[in-house]
């Protein structure tokens, strides 16, 4: 073989891994700006009484690495598995759970702690950081008075978290926006509660449903908002949802601004599906906040 010949074979070699590295950078490329998304866990509420194990493959499968619970009791679990064999399955499954949602209208209304207490113990075998808050009984939310009353509470039952090396978290609807004795639920409890301990996951769908500005919200109280929900509103009518990116709110410059409200997890949640399977849904949901929205 001449030295030219050598030398040839010598470039085309080198070209044809230059180029093989071109064809490949892209994905490695989309690996590295690939970003954790979550789930919540209601989107597939009908789905995951029937085969909880098949769901939580599924959701792995369509993209995500963290889940967010909700529904536990002492009673029934998570979906019938005990705290222990739930982790378990997520673990199995490459999935983490950051945080759940844990009913506490016992709290709230009757100032029982019960409830709290076996949420915690769930919490931390399935090792979560932040119990959250999905609601509130509107009982005990008439007037300015009540709101005060709630964020101490909050403040209570956040301190209770601490101790344990948990986060108490709080998730909004529309409700915490309507006016009365003169402000707002919402106001309220982000004045009254300590930023220290009180953490709030805004449910951005809610917020849009409001008349509310997220990133208004974002200015107003920076790193304030530990998560936040990604819901997507449909476009001829706001009271359904879809996919992330085929509907009206524009997470694009929310998203924008998800350093300035101290954003930490991002977490989808579909509550109605129109025309679509929902394991089909959350995949495109995945997709688009992983590779378009970059979080």
């Amino acid at each position: 073989m001449t030295k030219n010949m050598t030398t040839r074979r010598k470039f085309l070699t080198q070209a044809g891994l230059i180029s093989a590295g071109i064809l490949i950078a892209p994905k490695l490329l989309s690996a590295k700006t690939s970003k954790i998304v979550g789930l919540q866990l209601y989107s597939l509420r009908d789905q995951l009484p029937k085969d909880v194990t098949g769901c939580i493959t599924k959701v792995a499968t369509a993209g995500y690495k963290e889940v967010e619970t909700f529904g536990y009791s002492v009673e029934h679990g998570f979906w019938g598995l005990d705290a222990k064999a739930f982790g378990a399955l997520l673990k199995s499954n490459g999935l983490v759970s950051p945080s759940g949602h844990y009913g506490l209208n016992q709290l709230f209304v009757q100032g029982k702690t019960d409830d709290l207490k076996s949420y915690i113990e769930a919490a931390n075998i399935i090792g979560q950081t932040y119990v959250i808050v999905p609601s509130i009984d509107g009982n005990v939310l008439k007037s300015e008075s009540d709101f005060k009353k709630v964020a101490e509470t909050l403040n209570k039952a956040a301190e209770i978290c601490k101790a344990s090396g948990l986060q108490l978290g709080y998730h909004n609807h529309n409700f915490e926006w309507k006016p009365v004795d003169g402000t707002t639920f919402y106001d309220v409890i982000l004045k009254e509660t300590d930023p220290a301990l009180v953490h709030m996951e805004m449910d951005i769908y809610w917020v849009v449903r409001a008349g509310q500005d997220p990133i208004k919200l974002f200015e107003q109280h920076p790193g304030r908002f530990a998560l936040c929900h990604l819901k997507d509103m449909d476009k001829t009518n706001s009271k359904l949802n879809t996919e992330i990116g085929k509907g009206s709110i524009d997470f694009k410059t929310i998203m924008s601004k998800a350093k300035l409200a101290g954003l930490k997890h991002f977490i989808v949640e579909q509550e109605n599906y129109i025309n679509i399977d929902p394991f089909v849904s959350i995949a495109e949901s995945a997709e688009y906040v992983k590779n378009v929205l970059k979080v």
